[in-house]
This record gives structure tokens, C-alpha cells and sequence, in this order.
């Protein structure tokens, strides 16, 4: 019997969930329409893109290092 979930799954969406805030937040119409509330549910996608702005070296690593997990060790 296997997981549904396994935790390598998460972390992969995880990573691509804040890579596309991020992306997203430089886009002017999704940036006023998307990421403008910055609480409750929708405010995810805000902090997704404050995450991925301020911390964009340290996500760009980790994105490599699952891309390199996923690639060649999984």
C-alpha cells in the first residue's frame, strides 16, 4: 500500500506554489487583482509572493536542489 501524499510531493508543490506568486506579483494585472487582499484565504497568494520575492535566492536553491532530487535520486 502506498501514500497518496508523500512528502517530496509536497515540498515540490510547495516550491512551485511561491515560484509562481512571486511570478505572478511582477504581472501588473494579476499583481492588483490576485495578490491584493492580504488576508484570509486569498492572502495565501500574498504571502506565497512576499515568501518568493524576499527570500528569492534561498527559493531558487531549493528549487534546484528538487530539481535535482526529483531528476536523478527519485
Amino acid at each position: 500500500m502506498t501514500n497518496v501524499y508523500s512528502f517530496d510531493g509536497i515540498l515540490v508543490f510547495g516550491l512551485l506554489f511561491v515560484c509562481t506568486c512571486a511570478y505572478l506579483k511582477k504581472v501588473p494585472r494579476l499583481n492588483s487583482w490576485l495578490l491584493s487582499e492580504k488576508k484570509g484565504v486569498w492572502g495565501v497568494f500574498y504571502k506565497a509572493a512576499v515568501i518568493g520575492t524576499r527570500l528569492h535566492i534561498a527559493v531558487a536553491l531549493s528549487c534546484l536542489a528538487m530539481a535535482f532530487y526529483v531528476v536523478f535520486l527519485k
